[in-house]
């Protein structure tokens, strides 16, 4: 009787080497969709020409859209996602972009209703307040509550105030343009961009590490573009008789946009020497280009 179990043996290694072989298939397949959904997801639309815009609508309008441009997208809030496609194993690239846009969110917020709406020891106004309490909830809490749920709610108290802007009298508070209040904004900003320049320059970042301190920085990055751009034009009339202003602030968020946008298809950590490329100082170059106009920007606000 002639003995078949080598080519049983054959076939079933044939069929393992298949299915490993469409196992990584499907997963460069994958990461490649989500590498070029990511570079059409990192540019929004943010709609800044309102008519009769109140003070602060434009500003709030922009926080607001970047939230929901992250919550709405086809993937949805990932840092917070069941671990089999979670961030642990498939996603961690948007995750950490996504825990830097929520970074500058609510530190864009807080200045937003501590500064720029309140003057001395006035009341802070109800829906800043409420919205800068619920993008303070966890971003990678899954339920009870989850972390969409309360980001929500924090869109919905930025466009309640809003609608409070223009009701008469108002119920909500108007920007103040003042610029010695703006400089708390720049300062906060510029401290921001040193955290993510601290981060991506450092030497002892992880292999494994490398993408998540780049894409972090991003979303850092990304977030403050759009709020920089609303922020231009709410204080334009105070930039009137200044263009030195509008010069750096344009520079500072041409900066950010590159920053934002730099998407390599693998982040590589190479070094100086190396024929490949060090993404984390590439984006570094970006950043700390934006943190410099902030620092002009915060000089010109002084005089």
């Amino acid at each position: 009787m002639a003995d078949d179990s080598q080519p049983m043996y054959t076939r079933a290694m044939k069929r393992i080497r298949y299915a490993i072989g469409a196992v990584v298939l499907a997963w460069a397949v994958s990461c490649l969709i989500m590498h070029l959904g990511l570079i059409r997801h990192s540019v929004l639309d943010v709609n800044l020409e309102i008519p009769q815009a109140q003070p602060g609508e434009r500003m709030a309008n922009a926080i607001a859209a970047v939230m929901s441009h992250e919550l709405d997208s086809v993937t949805g809030w990932r840092p917070n996602d069941f671990f089999l496609w979670g961030p642990k194993l498939f996603a961690d690239n948007n995750a950490n972009r996504q825990l830097g846009i929520i970074t500058a969110i609510r530190e864009s917020t807080r200045v937003f209703k501590d500064h720029l709406t309140k003057i001395s020891s006035d009341q802070y106004d109800p829906k800043l307040f409420d919205a800068d309490t619920m993008f303070r909830n966890d971003p990678e809490k899954f339920w009870f509550p989850s972390a969409e749920n309360r980001y929500r709610r924090g869109i919905a108290d930025l466009r309640d105030y809003v609608a409070g802007l223009h009701e008469n009298p108002q119920r909500s508070k108007p920007l103040n343009r003042r610029n010695v209040e703006l400089i708390r904004l720049f300062q906060t900003w510029s401290d921001m961009l040193g955290d993510a320049h601290s981060s991506l320059y450092r030497d002892d970042v992880a292999f494994l590490a490398t993408d998540d301190v780049f894409y972090h920085a991003q979303g850092v990055a990304h977030a403050m573009y759009y709020v920089l751009r609303a922020v231009h034009v709410e204080y334009q009339p105070n930039f009137v008789n200044h263009a030195i202003l509008d010069t750096l602030i344009e520079e500072c968020g041409a900066a950010l946009f590159r920053a934002a946008t730099l998407k390599p298809l693998v982040v590589l950590d190479g070094s100086p020497a190396s024929l490949f490329a060090n993404h984390r100082r590439n984006l570094d170059a970006y950043v700390n280009e934006a943190r410099q106009k902030m620092y002009s920007i915060r000089e010109e606000l002084e005089k």
